[in-house]
């Protein structure tokens, strides 16, 4: 069972890498996920995604006191609003999906917006 987590780890790593490079594309949600595959049988994966300059901190509020800033709750919902706006469109002529979907999103949303945020002076 643990060779699964690696590997659902590094594929997630994989995944959020591409967001390096692809705007719009997210990075850090993947690495927060690999992170929780990876944290216990590769802590070099988990300690050089938390090096990473701008998304490392992020990621290592998140997994490691469930936090996120202002800024990222920000972004966050608002690329959620966005993939709804988008797959709603899609999905406009199945209400069953439909329904799904902004049901699904708006716990996202819920989620996100009820995380602490960081303190400044930590």
């Amino acid at each position: 069972m643990r060779w699964l987590w690696v590997l659902f780890g590094f594929i997630l790593l994989g995944i959020g890498a591409v967001g390096l490079v692809l705007p719009l594309w997210p990075t850090t949600i993947f690495w927060i996920a690999a992170v929780f595959c990876l944290a216990e049988s590769h802590p070099k994966v988990r300690d050089w995604i938390y090096s990473r300059p701008g998304v490392g901190p992020i990621v290592r509020d998140f997994v490691e006191r469930g936090e996120i800033s202002r800024k990222g709750k920000i972004t966050a919902i608002g690329g959620m609003l966005l993939a709804c706006i988008l797959s709603g469109w899609l999905l406009r002529d199945s209400w069953i999906a439909l329904s799904f979907l902004i049901g699904s999103i708006a716990i996202g949303i819920l989620y996100v917006a009820t995380r602490r945020e960081p303190n400044p002076e930590s």
